[in-house]
C-alpha cells in the first residue's frame, strides 16, 4: 500500500508541475480593425437571424446585438446555442446583466447582490463566445429607482460595478466591462430618480477612479423629451447626450472610453413612421458619425406586447419604415478578432450536451437527448499526465 501511495504522490506532483500555465489575455481595442457599428437591441436569442438581416446588410458584416440576461436564466444549452448562432450569423454579442422583478414589489427590479455578480461571471465564462471581446453591460438605467430595488443609490452601484470588474476580470481578462446606460431624461428627484450627471459625479466620489476601471461607456442617447426630438436638436437629453456624458467622465478619468449607444430610438406615439425613418438617417449621418462610437443598438427589433412604438418589426413581423431605412444605409465589413478555440474541457462539455463544434464552422447548437460520449472517451485515451493520474486512481480502487 505504501508503494501505491508513493506512486500516486509522484504522479500528482508531476501533473501540477507540468500542467501548462493558464494563459492571460486582455481585451482587444474594437477600433484596431474594421468595425461595423450598426446594431440592434433584442429580447430573445431566437431573434438573431432576423437581426443579422438588418445589421449586416448593405455591405456590413459582424454588427452588434445587445440582449439582457436575467439572474435566474442560466440555461447553458440555451445560451451556448445563442453564442454559436451569433458566430454563424456574424454577430458580436453584448450581454446586459439583469435581475428580475422584486419578490415583494414586482413594479421594480430586484437590487443585485455580489452573489449575482459571481454567478454571472462563472456562468458567462463557461460559454464559448464568438469573438475575443466578451462585452458585458453591468445592469440598466441605475439612476432610476425602479431599476434598483425602488430607491436609486449611486454609492451602491459604484461599489458593485468595481466589484463586478474585479470578479469578471479574475475569471477572464477578455471580459470587456461597460457601465450601465443611464436615463438621460431622469430628473433630480431621489429616491425615484437622479439626474445622470449628478449620478456620475457621485459614482466617482464613492469609488475614486471608477471610470479608469471600466472598458467602455454605455449611453442611452434617446431623443428626449418624449422620444420625439429631432436629431438636429443637440443637448444633454438628446441623441448626442453621449458627448456630454463622455466629456464629464473625461474630467474624472485618464481613459478615453469608447462609447456604446445601447439604447436609443424615436416613438411613433409622437412622430410618424416616415419621420422616424428620416430621423434615423440624419442621426447616423451627423450625431452618430462620431469616431468614438463602437456600436449603436437602437431599441427594439421586435416588441413583445410593450414598446411597439419603437419596434423595427410590426406585430406581423414585417419591416417598418425605420427598418428599411437602417437596412439601406451603407455599412462596414467588420473584422473583429475571433475567439480562440475553446479549451478541451469546454469542447468535451459541448459534445456531452449534444453540440457540434467543427474546426472551420460552428453550426447552430442543437440540444439533444442522446448524449454521445464517444468523443469524450477518445479524449481520455490520449496520452497526458492527467489521464495517467486518473488511470492510477482506478488501479488503486480496483486492486
Amino acid at each position: 500500500m505504501k508503494i501505491k501511495l508513493s506512486v500516486v504522490c509522484c504522479l500528482l506532483s508531476a501533473v501540477f508541475i507540468f500542467q501548462p500555465v493558464k494563459q492571460s489575455f486582455a481585451i482587444q481595442n474594437p477600433f484596431a480593425s474594421f468595425n461595423n457599428k450598426f446594431g440592434i437591441h433584442i429580447l430573445f436569442p431566437e431573434e438573431l437571424s432576423k437581426a443579422a438581416e438588418l445589421i449586416n446588410s448593405s455591405g456590413g458584416d459582424w454588427g452588434y446585438v445587445i440582449i439582457p440576461i436575467q439572474a435566474g436564466d442560466k440555461d447553458i444549452v440555451k445560451w451556448q446555442q445563442f453564442m454559436d448562432s451569433a458566430k454563424q450569423n456574424h454577430i458580436i454579442p453584448i450581454l446586459r446583466l439583469a435581475t428580475e422583478g422584486d419578490y415583494f414589489n414586482t413594479k421594480v427590479w430586484r437590487k443585485p447582490k455580489e452573489t449575482d455578480i459571481v454567478d454571472f461571471a462563472n456562468f458567462l465564462n463557461s460559454l464559448d463566445w464568438p469573438v475575443k471581446n466578451k462585452y458585458i453591460v453591468v445592469f440598466n438605467e441605475v439612476n432610476r429607482g425602479d431599476e434598483w430595488g425602488g430607491s436609486v443609490n449611486s454609492v451602491e452601484y459604484a461599489n458593485l460595478l468595481a466589484y463586478a470588474i474585479n470578479v469578471f476580470k479574475s475569471k477572464n481578462q477578455d471580459f470587456f466591462m461597460i457601465s450601465s446606460g443611464l436615463d438621460n431624461a431622469a430628473p433630480q428627484a431621489p429616491p425615484q430618480f437622479k439626474n445622470e450627471y449628478i449620478y456620475l459625479k457621485e459614482m466617482n466620489d464613492a469609488v475614486p477612479g471608477i471610470f479608469n476601471q471600466i472598458d467602455g461607456l454605455s449611453s442611452h442617447s434617446y431623443p428626449n423629451p418624449a422620444f420625439s426630438a429631432p436629431p438636429s436638436l443637440s443637448g444633454k437629453m438628446g441623441i448626442d447626450s453621449f458627448t456630454y456624458e463622455r466629456a464629464l467622465i473625461r474630467t474624472m478619468s485618464a481613459k478615453n472610453l469608447p462609447v456604446f449607444i445601447t439604447e436609443t430610438g424615436w416613438s411613433t406615439d409622437a412622430i410618424s413612421p416616415d419621420t422616424q425613418a428620416i430621423y434615423y438617417q440624419e442621426a447616423f449621418r451627423d450625431a452618430w458619425s462620431d469616431t468614438g462610437i463602437v456600436a449603436i443598438t437602437p431599441f427594439l427589433l421586435k416588441a413583445n406586447g410593450s414598446f411597439s412604438e419603437f419596434s423595427f418589426l410590426d406585430e406581423d413581423g414585417k419591416p417598418t419604415a425605420q427598418y428599411q431605412m437602417i437596412k439601406s444605409l451603407p455599412k462596414i465589413h467588420g473584422l473583429p478578432v475571433l475567439n480562440q478555440k475553446p479549451p478541451k474541457l469546454l469542447r468535451q462539455q459541448k459534445n456531452i450536451l449534444g453540440f457540434y463544434a467543427g474546426e472551420q464552422n460552428i453550426a447552430v447548437a442543437q440540444a439533444s437527448t442522446y448524449r454521445n460520449f464517444s468523443t469524450n472517451n477518445k479524449e481520455l485515451k490520449k496520452f497526458s499526465l492527467t489521464n495517467i493520474a486518473m488511470a492510477t486512481f482506478r488501479w488503486l480502487i480496483t486492486n
